[in-house]
């Protein structure tokens, strides 16, 4: 991208559409997203975007629900707290808690509905833009370096590469969180099958609502399957 852009240039671009990108470029990402969800040590890496849609997902319905939003934090092992005042029951709370295991899929879902409608480049510039709106919410140093460090990427690769490139990883990000989203679910209810997670979202939602949290886990997989299979019709013509 030329540094005497202007900005009405720069709008232009942003909100511009972009060729269709090669069907085999399509089915690569595709085929890459999905080794690193099943891997070991990718996944175990890669998981922090994971956890970064995951506690955004909390953050955000927190705040549409009228909560109080006091912070986010990021930890090292891929987990994360979300912490809201508010009412201890009702919909904004059970919203909320159901927000962060189908955030990533939903997110996922939204990025492929913009890929399909090849604005590539408005993808890459939301990212950044919703990760520097966390930013401010977050409350830990890794926390805080892992945000910056996922932002810059999407930057880096917006603003310094070409086209092709900018195409691999939006379709590679968009399949991973699409991908990514079914595992969380997986592993919650293989640790909740275990007795190792008393207090999961699954677990607060059963109790806010009086229902087996078995129910929670289904509309989790429900809805990030569904995002999966919805995601997969817009990315692949």
């Amino acid at each position: 991208m030329s540094d005497d852009l202007s900005l009405g240039e720069l709008w232009d671009r942003v909100t511009g559409t972009q060729p269709d990108p090669e069907q085999w470029l399509i089915a690569a990402t595709a085929a890459v997203a999905l080794a690193a969800v099943v891997s070991g040590t990718p996944w175990r890496m890669l998981r922090n975007a994971v956890t970064i849609a995951h506690e955004g997902g909390h953050g955000l319905v927190a705040l549409l629900t009228g909560r109080q939003l006091t912070g986010i934090r990021l930890h090292s092992d891929t987990s994360g707290l979300t912490v809201s005042r508010g009412k201890p029951r009702g919909p904004g709370m059970v919203l909320t808690a159901a927000a962060g295991y189908t955030a990533p899929s939903l997110l996922g879902l939204a990025g492929a509905w913009l890929l399909s409608s090849n604005h590539i480049t408005a993808l890459l510039w939301g990212a950044v833009l919703l990760l520097a709106a966390m930013l401010i919410m977050i409350r830990n140093a890794y926390g805080v370096l892992t945000v910056v460090v996922t932002g810059a990427a999407f930057f880096l690769i917006s603003w310094f590469t070409d086209a092709d490139v900018q195409a691999a990883f939006a379709y590679w990000s968009v399949w991973f969180l699409l991908i990514g989203g079914v595992r969380p679910v997986w592993e919650l209810q293989r640790k909740r099958s275990r007795g190792r997670a008393p207090e999961s979202d699954a677990d607060q939602l059963g109790r806010l609502t009086r229902t087996p949290a078995t129910l929670w886990v289904f509309v989790f997989y429900a809805v990030s399957l569904g995002a999966l299979a919805g995601g997969a019709r817009l990315l692949v013509p």
